[in-house]
């Protein structure tokens, strides 16, 4: 019997203030997604997308605006990732922004824990009372770890989603200054840029699944800032130095071979500034690395 994944999309774009990530779930599954999953003898479920109403039907911009229809959302996230898993699917998350992993996490974590390696150029990890622009995709992480807006923190079930000892960041390379202290002070493995350049991938993926030995899985974040965009340009937020399209490769191919992935979430891919789709493209090729193809 054929392992079957679930599709979801979360067009979100009310984490930020840049138009745009809500079409990426329309551009990822244009660039081939389930074919590419069908054909690596997957069985493929596409169950549309979650409503979730655009910045052009606000009055405002406020964060206390955005927090209701985010909240929303995020809880009919936790619902359709808490029913994949306990149906035995793999779900897919397409986003829209990061803030949507509050939903995502909270509800593949909604009957037993799991391992969480968070691959961003970014911490994620703001909270309203440090963050200058009160956009809530720089707070998720610092959400799912229990500090934020109650609002938030207690989506699908109350507080934390998920322990800091269970949290692996790797590629990050932009933090704020207040959000540098938090992130130090919280119990996550970050890897930084520089550890990547140091360490090498290899190693450095070697660490995280020693640190996360104990559990029987892995939920995959992935911020498509996370690479450099020489390589995917269609993002909201770049940063340069970021990783290399093998790098984000090795780290796909070294969670499959784990045999723990349980589900994952590709967030931020922004088609509106993007280049003939490429974004979508890496997002697809890097998916199917995540699902077993190989070189060889």
């Amino acid at each position: 019997m054929k392992q079957r994944i679930s599709i979801i999309g979360i067009p979100m774009d009310l984490g930020q203030r840049h138009r745009g990530v809500d079409m990426a779930p329309v551009a990822i599954r244009y660039a081939g997604l389930a074919r590419k999953l069908q054909r690596l003898g997957f069985e493929t479920v596409d169950r549309g997308n979650i409503n979730v109403p655009g910045h052009y039907t606000l009055a405002s911009t406020s964060y206390e605006e955005r927090l209701i229809p985010i909240r929303q959302a995020c809880e009919k996230a936790y619902q359709m990732g808490a029913a994949a898993v306990a149906a035995g699917e793999i779900p897919i998350f397409l986003g829209g922004d990061h803030s949507a992993s509050i939903g995502t996490i909270g509800g593949v974590t909604d009957k037993r824990p799991c391992g969480l390696i968070w691959v961003d150029a970014h911490g994620d990890f703001n909270t309203p009372q440090t963050s200058a622009s009160e956009n809530i995709h720089g707070m998720t992480l610092a959400v799912l770890l229990g500090s934020g807006s109650h609002e938030l923190v207690n989506v699908g079930r109350k507080g934390p989603k998920i322990s800091p000892e269970n949290v692996i960041l790797i590629g990050v390379r932009d933090l704020d200054l207040e959000e540098k202290k938090l992130l130090g002070q919280s119990g996550c493995k970050v890897f930084t840029m520089r550890d990547v350049d140091e360490l090498g991938m290899h190693a450095i993926l070697r660490l995280a699944l020693n640190t996360l030995k104990d559990l029987d899985k892995i939920h995959l974040s992935l911020d498509m800032d996370a690479i450099d965009p020489q390589e995917a340009p269609g993002v909201g937020t770049p940063s340069h130095g970021g990783l290399t399209y093998r790098e984000a490769q090795l780290i796909m191919e070294t969670i499959c071979d784990s045999g723990k992935l349980l589900s994952v979430d590709v967030m931020e891919a922004n088609p509106i500034l993007d280049t003939r789709n490429r974004t979508a493209q890496v997002a697809v090729s890097l998916l199917a690395s995540l699902f077993g193809k190989s070189i060889i």
